[in-house]
């Protein structure tokens, strides 16, 4: 395994310290455009004085190296410097989910033993009695404690971040990143996307997850500018675009998809964009041919990412190979990656090695053993590999379902129904059959003025790929529910249908 880019002169190690040569710069690091009447700038000096702030603060409230604290809130300037911050100080930030039911943040709050809260004052009311808390809105002024601060040296397997994600079992697990780990990642995307100091990164995603993450990293390790919304929105992510010259700009393929279908985008100057990122779930191929049209003078990336693997082991080709459409790419430098357990040495699931993978699961010792072989993670993804060492993702190992004796993974029926020209959106669900195991149904968002009918997406699937993958029904939507990291909420979906609220013509 490659060692790492070398970090910046003087750097301790600390993330939080991730911009600290950029310290006294006036240059604007953040534009907070939560309040859509007063944008507020937030220059590299003030970001280095808020953060400095939160150490103090925290150092001040009596919390030590190790202890933990929460952030519950929509994506601000203040969100950032608590979140570096703490770092600075030891302590480990656990951003949480705003889409998540009360009891469920109380069930992190307990597992990470976290001892204080930051908060929106929207959110307050999910937080548990008793535990100890500051509201962004009308006591974070008073909570910092501005001066100069000597930040904590972290050791190689300090705890930077615990995020949490997904478990199988449907509890949360946490995620535990070193400081390390973190650093080797966020110097490999500035340096391998070429980010610089006239970079304007548009960040919309939640800050809670590594889509919005990395591009924090990403932009403030290079000097870049970063518009930050507090969440996303169709027509203030374009308005932002144009106002703002944004350089780069990314999201999941339905937050794209969701833009590209906005007649505003037509009437908005998008020259300045130079690179378009999708992540965090397959993109079609129609998605990136719409993109390439849209944006012909931008790179169109699928980015593959896992909270728990890098967070982006997957990159640029080393020998500058150009990247085929619809690859999740080639290992970057530093990273390792093969494919297990397939039916051929070309398929299987994906297993990567790099100095940012995890750590550990927080307080799941069997966990992390079955996901961590001899310092290899299985990330759970099915893919395939070209003669080139592109990778190109098909499936989740947990998507696959059995229909009448044959292995379906959604995805492969979603790319034959995304042929279709009347076709904009599609999402593939397998559900229960007497006979059969599981049949895929599909859940259809139309072009524009288009009308489809359920017989002529059976059909055009029969004629376009094996009967067995066919639908065996079809619904219609105006539009696909998104979850609070803007991924299509398949739960709801699901829901909808076994409670019987979808009809076949459903458009809302």
């Amino acid at each position: 395994m490659s060692v790492p880019l070398p970090a910046p002169k003087g750097y301790s190690g600390n993330l939080g310290l991730l911009f600290s040569e950029r310290a006294n710069e006036s240059r604007p690091a953040i534009i907070d455009l939560r309040d859509e009447k007063k944008t507020k700038v937030i220059t590299y000096k003030k970001l280095e004085a808020m953060c400095n702030g939160v150490a103090r603060g925290l150092t001040k409230r009596g919390l030590k190296q190790g202890d933990r604290i929460g952030i519950l809130s929509l994506n601000r300037a203040e969100y950032i410097s608590t979140l570096l911050g703490a770092m600075r100080a030891g302590v480990i930030p656990v951003p949480l989910n705003i889409k998540l039911p009360s009891n469920t943040i109380s069930y992190i709050i307990n597992d990470a033993n976290i001892q204080l809260i930051f908060a929106e004052n929207a959110f307050c009311n999910k937080i548990p009695f008793g535990i100890e808390l500051i509201d962004f809105d009308t006591q974070f002024s008073k909570f910092l404690n501005f001066g100069t601060y000597e930040a904590f040296e972290p050791k190689p397997d300090s705890i930077a971040i615990q995020p949490y994600t997904s478990g199988s079992t449907g509890r949360p697990k946490g995620v535990l990143l070193t400081h390390y780990g973190q650093n080797w990642s966020r110097r490999i995307l500035a340096h391998t996307r070429g980010t610089t100091e006239k970079d304007v990164i548009l960040v919309a995603a939640p800050l809670y997850h590594k889509n919005a993450l990395n591009a924090v990293k990403q932009g403030l390790t290079a000097g870049a500018t970063l518009p930050l919304l507090p969440q996303f929105s169709v027509e203030r992510y374009i308005k932002a675009i144009g106002k703002y010259h944004c350089t780069v700009i990314s999201g999941v393929p339905t937050m794209i998809s969701m833009i590209l279908n906005s007649e505003l985008l037509e009437r908005t100057d998008t020259n300045s964009v130079r690179t378009v990122m999708m992540g965090s779930a397959p993109s079609s191929p129609q998605l990136l041919s719409s993109v390439k049209v849209q944006f012909p003078q931008a790179s169109a990336l699928v980015v593959y990412g896992v909270t728990e693997g890098g967070p982006v082991p997957l990159g640029p080709h080393p020998e500058g190979k150009e990247r085929p459409l619809g690859s999740i790419g080639a290992p970057y430098h530093g990273t390792a990656a093969k494919l297990v357990g397939g039916n051929s040495p070309e398929e299987g699931e994906l297993a990567v090695k790099n100095p940012g993978i995890l750590a550990e699961y927080h307080n799941l010792p069997n966990e992390t053993q079955n996901c961590i072989k001899d310092g290899w993670y299985l990330t759970g993804d099915i893919c395939r590999r070209d003669k080139d060492g592109f990778y190109f993702f098909l499936s989740r190992t947990d998507d696959m379902f059995v229909c009448g004796g044959e292995n379906i993974y959604p995805v492969e029926v979603e790319k034959i129904l995304e042929q279709h020209p009347k076709v904009h959106q599609v999402l593939v669900l397998p559900f229960e059959h007497e006979l059969k195991g599981h049949v895929p149904y599909a859940f259809i968002v139309p072009r524009e003025n288009e009308q489809i009918a359920e017989d002529e997406i059976k059909k055009f699937s029969l004629e376009k790929g094996p009967a067995y993958m066919h639908p065996r029904r079809v619904f219609f939507l105006s539009i696909l529910p998104l979850t609070g990291t803007n991924k299509i909420d398949h739960e709801l979906i699901r829901t909808w249908v076994l409670e019987d609220k979808l009809t076949i013509n459903t458009k809302n």
